[in-house]
């Protein structure tokens, strides 16, 4: 099994990053968080989760331990993989999400990507009372949010939907879509919510983003 690794970032993409280590280039799958953090060309060090199965071995990279002890909670969690786990992490700061498990807020949790209310309701029911310890997170820990305070409002919402963004983006450049067609229609949907009022917001989702991207880009054509 694979722990950690330290090496040169050679590229990084979406939720993907190739690293080099001593000439071996390793795929490895991280949150939008690590993602970000990474910086082409410079040396970075990658807590690592591998995982298994039959026909396949994937590794996992995250940017801190407690990113990696999360993801390794939310494994626990029933009906939760390790695809969906890094889905959750990419929506938003590490802090936040224990926050809103902790709190027990099912409509915070439900408006991340890949899950739905029975899936918070399951998360909730798991993990609340075991994530004290990412409640205490400071600057030094990691990510940028980190060190928000005790009583600031968990931004759950808008990370999901810049998540759901990126995902719909990715989906239309694998339907063939120009990456410049791709960047203006993902501007146009972050925008049409942003101007909306809070409470009269319209949830994406992939297939609501693509629909309207596709009319959108149909026009274009």
């Amino acid at each position: 099994m694979i722990g950690r690794l330290k090496g040169v970032v050679e590229a990084r993409e979406g939720e993907m990053c190739l690293l080099d280590v001593g000439g071996v280039v390793y795929e490895l799958t991280c949150s939008v968080q690590t993602i970000e953090a990474l910086v082409i060309g410079e040396k970075t060090r990658l807590e690592v989760f591998t995982h298994v199965r039959e026909d396949q071995l994937a590794l996992f990279g995250f940017g801190t331990i407690l990113e990696k002890e999360l993801f390794m909670a939310l494994l626990s969690v029933n009906g939760v993989g390790p695809k969906m786990a890094i889905k959750i992490l990419s929506a938003a700061p590490v802090r936040h999400i224990a926050r809103s498990i902790e709190a027990g807020d099912v409509k915070a949790l439900s408006t991340l990507p890949k899950v739905g209310k029975k899936t918070a309701e399951q998360l909730i029911v798991s993990l609340k009372g075991k994530l004290t310890p990412f409640l205490e997170m400071n600057s030094s820990d990691g990510f940028a949010g980190a060190s928000a305070s005790a009583g600031e409002p968990m931004p759950l919402r808008l990370n999901a939907e810049s998540a759901m963004l990126q995902e719909i983006g990715s989906a239309l450049q694998n339907l063939g879509f120009r990456p410049q067609e791709v960047e203006k229609v993902v501007q146009q949907l972050a925008s049409r919510n942003d101007s909306t009022a809070t409470d009269q917001r319209v949830e994406l989702t992939l297939e609501s983003g693509v629909r309207f991207a596709l009319q959108s880009l149909g026009g274009l054509r």
